[in-house]
């Protein structure tokens, strides 16, 4: 699928909404085989979660920090006739993360997987050193298993599904993946050391589930991470800026500003999109890089709510407490990602189970200047990221004042307990799940989808094509899932589903068919 090979031209007509990664990736590879590709993004900028907001005159990441599979994007800007690193300057972490749990228990794992055996060993002794190399073997044959067949594949319906594309001879694969046990009881197979197990459990999070409720099968995530983790100057949002300027150069337009408000169609299949001034824009097909559950719930019209299935509150992945803080820091040695456990990691879980934020949480801080050659400012301030995981709740529950300053002061008790001081009363952004509600409509603040919980999961999670003809999705609500990649490769997804589906209409000649707007059974499913 090269930038050179234009199937049949500019008179394919797509339109996409939303510019998340995944509607970038989907717009730059239509429109370098062709397609008339416009974007509609009710923002003023691409990047949708990839975002910065301004705190105290500083320009903070307030989406993902975290950049691996740099493949997956070196792919897509090659497709479009470029390199990725003509576009975005990149430097690999030679620290993955730096883990604490209170002053003198640090524990860094490194891009060197024998560094990171070492330190595991000088931290928990020999027996843990390896613990982390079965558990690596195991991590990585997981990821074999599955990276072609689900990962980059289009989304399998049901277990024999992947069974065929794996191999019917492969048996012993489809238990390889252990699909059927928790995160946490197999990582107490591999780590007698508690911290550890609750160092590696944090990888769930990356979904925005439970490690007492995923299965094992998400180790691949660990494996992911160890093939590198990557610093972007400028941060995501400079990586999403590249991926438009990309689409653009191959002639995809862009409208900011605006809402798609309905999509519309004809002759049983879409024939285009309806915006909130009025305005209709014609489309032989429509991806949606919004989240499912905002066209399950009617936010794109009747038929978009049609098209795909939605989901209970219950099966929400996690929302997040998030400050966007520029402050001083001391006592801690701050790495690009850092993570600061709690000593009681179950409790975490039952407090977001039972509807509110921890009392007593874990933490993540992205320290965004902090790497390859920068730090703090002169005047010793610096851009954090703190995330603390919260119940996805922002549509049925208003954050009070008083509950707000409770989540900063256990934050800041957290940080504390592992050594890392803010200033007092440092500036700050404090984004709450109702916050994320109002960003992602219809979600309670779910940042990423559904929660991968349960052997089913990854069948459950909505894929590329919708119960409507030429309607599609994409985004890290999607298959293949959440994170920058998984958006990355949804968009991928997306573009080749609309190329084959197009062209497949015009080898089978259809004769036009006169019509409005169509209706269509709420039994049609989303399947693949």
């Amino acid at each position: 699928m090269g930038a050179g090979n234009k199937a049949w031209g500019a008179d394919a007509r797509v339109a996409i909404i939303g510019a998340g990664i995944g509607g970038l990736a989907a717009a730059a590879l239509l429109a370098a085989r062709g397609c008339a590709v416009t974007v509609i993004e009710k923002a003023h900028h691409p990047g949708g979660k990839a975002r910065q907001l301004p705190v105290d005159g500083a320009a903070i990441d307030a989406g993902p920090t975290v950049f691996t599979l740099r493949d997956v994007f070196e792919d897509i800007f090659r497709e479009c006739g470029a390199e990725l690193t003509d576009h975005v300057t990149i430097h690999r972490a030679d620290v993955l993360a730096r883990h604490a749990w209170e002053p003198g228990q640090q524990l860094d794992l490194f891009a060197d997987p024998a560094r990171s055996e070492a330190a595991i060993g000088d931290f928990a002794g020999a027996a843990a050193a390896a613990g982390f190399r079965a558990f690596r073997t195991e991590a990585a044959r997981i990821h074999g298993i599955l990276d072609k067949p689900m990962l980059r594949g289009s989304k399998l319906a049901w277990p024999p599904a992947l069974m065929w594309r794996i191999g019917l001879w492969r048996v012993g694969d489809l238990l390889a993946i252990r699909p059927y046990e928790s995160l946490w009881k197999v990582l107490g197979q591999h780590f007698a050391d508690p911290r550890l197990r609750q160092l590696f459990a944090r990888y769930s999070t990356y979904c925005g589930s439970s490690p007492f409720a995923t299965p094992a099968t998400l180790m691949l995530i660990a494996h992911v991470e160890a093939q590198g983790v990557w610093l972007l100057e400028g941060g995501m949002s400079a990586l999403a800026a590249a991926l438009m300027r990309l689409a653009q150069r191959h002639g995809a337009r862009f409208r900011f500003g605006t809402s798609a408000a309905m999509v519309e169609t004809r002759g049983g299949r879409i024939s285009g999109l309806a915006l909130a001034d009025g305005e209709r824009i014609e489309a032989d097909a429509v991806i949606a890089n919004a989240d499912p559950a905002a066209l399950a719930a009617g936010r794109f019209g009747p038929l978009g709510a049609m098209a795909v299935s939605g989901y209970a509150p219950r099966k929400r992945s996690l929302s997040a407490m998030v400050w966007l803080a520029h402050t001083r820091t001391s006592g801690f040695p701050l790495q690009r990602h850092n993570v600061l456990f709690s000593p009681d990691y179950p409790r975490e879980f039952a407090d977001i189970h039972g509807g509110a934020p921890p009392s007593d949480p874990s933490v993540y801080v992205c320290a965004q200047d902090r790497g390859e050659g920068s730090g703090p400012t002169p005047d010793g301030r610096e851009r954090l990221q703190i995330i603390v995981n919260a119940p996805a709740n922002g549509d049925s529950h208003a954050y009070t004042e008083q509950e707000k300053d409770q989540c900063t002061q256990a934050m800041t008790r957290s940080l504390a307990r592992c050594g890392l001081e803010l200033e007092p009363d440092f500036p700050h952004t404090l984004l709450t799940p109702n916050a994320f509600e109002t960003f992602l409509p219809s979600t309670g603040g779910a940042i990423y989808g559904r929660a991968s919980h349960g052997w089913a999961a990854s069948f459950l999670r909505q894929g590329t094509r919708t119960g409507i003809p030429g309607l599609y999705c994409a985004g890290g609500s999607t298959h293949p899932g959440a994170g920058v990649p998984m958006a990355a490769l949804s968009g991928r997804l997306a573009s080749q589903a609309v190329l084959h589906d197009l062209a497949s209409m015009r080898r089978s000649h259809p004769v036009a068919m006169a019509g409005g707007m169509s209706t269509r059974s709420a039994t049609a499913a989303a399947t693949d």
